[in-house]
């Protein structure tokens, strides 16, 4: 069937694959550092206490058939490997079944990590990179041209997540209507970068401009997608360079890098293959089926984003074929921030010698500048954001946190950038307090050398010891 590929999409796949596979290999990368003192036999939400109470069919996971913290090593060290060999090419080396189950196996692996992930993969960029991997499946090798369907279905997926942001601006705060929202996001978002506290600077026009050129590229650039070329390409170019904006004004993991790849799928690049052998009778049939259950389980999300009570970030099916995305549909206008605090003193008093704990990603000592992590994932420190705005997204870790602290855990603690604590002498109580942060102006950065200004709020929570602790007389 002459119209089930398009040849001129050769490049454009190639470039796409590779990219994916690059995304896939800060995802498990991020898991295989990450997970002992998160999810592991001793972490904060482990993962044997989860399959015990979730059953397979509402979180389908490897690690219900087997759970040990060395087996799961194992599936995100393997991800890493069959990312690699992804990023390589060895699929394009291969026939082209062998070429799908190659490109299935990551997906599988992800998968099984995100269903039993609970808070830490909470996180609408886990639902699309396993939306954009399982369709990656589909999408061939050098044995064929690029299904057209699948080339489809991917620009479906980009124009969900755009419009579907878009959608949820417009209809949520009002600051979005206002073209003002940027007057604080820089300085609230959940993790600030390096360049964050100059495009918080910027003059008020300028972000004004910013938000208007955002309702433009979310609202009306992603139906240009489904136009002839070069209109599709001159559309991905724009999104391309919107999220590249947003990748040096802040730290969102892989959200803006795995846009940037969806869209990378819409160009038509010069060059490549004007033939290719015939398509397989067998593929075709596979490729069909499945983009027929997909566009199926498109009607959820399209009713979610069409309607006045639109939810972001939202899988409906365990397999995340499918799924709603969205993201600031409000913007907070005060940045506050947990400061943790450690002390060895055995009676714990306000003038005691109380130390602080810094983490890599968000912010705290005020004189620290951020850093750029994104793509790559700090989960405690997006969910230590989350806990700053309300004590309710924190209940069921924020205790496992401070036991850990308590214990000079060293998985916990490789999370932190430093602990004010030797290892073989940890803290005595731990406590936390709410602190508000702003960026300094112009003049108190060149007077006191700091990006923040932070000011004491309220306790957090009060001065807590391990339970059975002995205290010394």
């Amino acid at each position: 069937m002459d119209w089930f590929t398009a040849h001129e999409y050769w490049w454009s796949r190639l470039v796409f694959q590779r990219a994916l596979a690059g995304v896939y290999l800060v995802a498990f990368l991020v898991a295989a550092l990450q997970f002992r003192a998160l999810l592991g036999e001793r972490g904060m939400l482990p993962i044997p206490r989860f399959v015990d109470r979730v059953p397979f069919r509402r979180a389908p996971s490897l690690f219900h058939l087997h759970y040990s913290d060395r087996f799961f090593a194992a599936c995100a060290w393997a991800g890493c490997a069959v990312s690699v060999a992804l990023l390589a090419g060895l699929d394009s080396r291969l026939p082209l079944w062998a070429a799908m189950v190659l490109w299935l196996v990551p997906w599988a692996l992800y998968l099984s990590i995100v269903n039993v992930g609970q808070t830490w993969y909470a996180f609408g960029w886990e639902s699309l990179l396993l939306e954009v991997g399982f369709l990656a499946v589909f999408l061939g090798n050098d044995e064929v041209a690029p299904p057209v369907v699948v080339l489809f279905l991917l620009r479906w997926i980009l124009f969900r997540v755009e419009f579907g942001a878009g959608l949820i601006k417009m209809r949520g705060d009002a600051c979005w209507r206002k073209l003002t929202c940027l007057y604080y996001h820089h300085e609230t978002q959940p993790m600030p970068g390096p360049l964050s506290w100059f495009f918080h600077h910027l003059p008020k026009p300028v972000h004004r401009a910013e938000v208007a050129a955002n309702h433009v590229t979310q609202l009306v650039v992603p139906v240009l997608l489904f136009t002839p070329q070069p209109i599709a390409t001159a559309a991905a170019s724009l999104m391309i360079l919107t999220q590249l904006w947003l990748v040096v004004s802040g730290n969102f993991s892989w959200l803006n890098w795995i846009t940037i790849v969806l869209a990378l799928s819409a160009l038509r690049l010069p060059g490549g293959r004007t033939s290719a052998p015939g398509t397989p009778l067998w593929y075709e049939i596979v490729v069909l089926a499945v983009a027929a259950l997909l566009l199926f389980l498109s009607y959820r999300p399209v009713v979610n984003m069409v309607s006045r009570r639109q939810v972001m970030n939202r899988s409906f099916d365990p397999l995340h074929l499918v799924n709603t995305y969205g993201a600031f549909g409000s913007v907070s206008r005060v940045r506050y921030e947990v400061v943790v605090e450690g002390t060895l003193d055995d009676a714990p008093r306000e003038d005691s010698d109380w130390r602080e704990y810094e983490f890599k990603g968000k912010p705290g000592d005020p004189r620290y500048w951020p850093r750029q992590f994104a793509p790559y994932h700090l989960r405690l420190d997006w969910l230590m954001w989350f806990a700053a705005l309300s004590p309710a997204y924190a209940g069921d870790w924020f205790g496992g946190l401070v036991e850990r602290l308590l214990e000079n855990d060293r998985d916990t603690l490789r999370l932190l950038r430093r602990s004010p604590f030797p290892p073989d002498r940890p803290p005595r109580f731990v406590r936390a307090r709410l602190f508000r942060y702003r960026y300094t102006t112009w003049q108190e950065l060149r007077e006191t050398g700091a990006c923040w200004e932070r000011t004491y709020v309220r306790e957090f929570m009060p001065p807590t010891r391990l339970a059975g602790t002995v205290l010394r007389p």
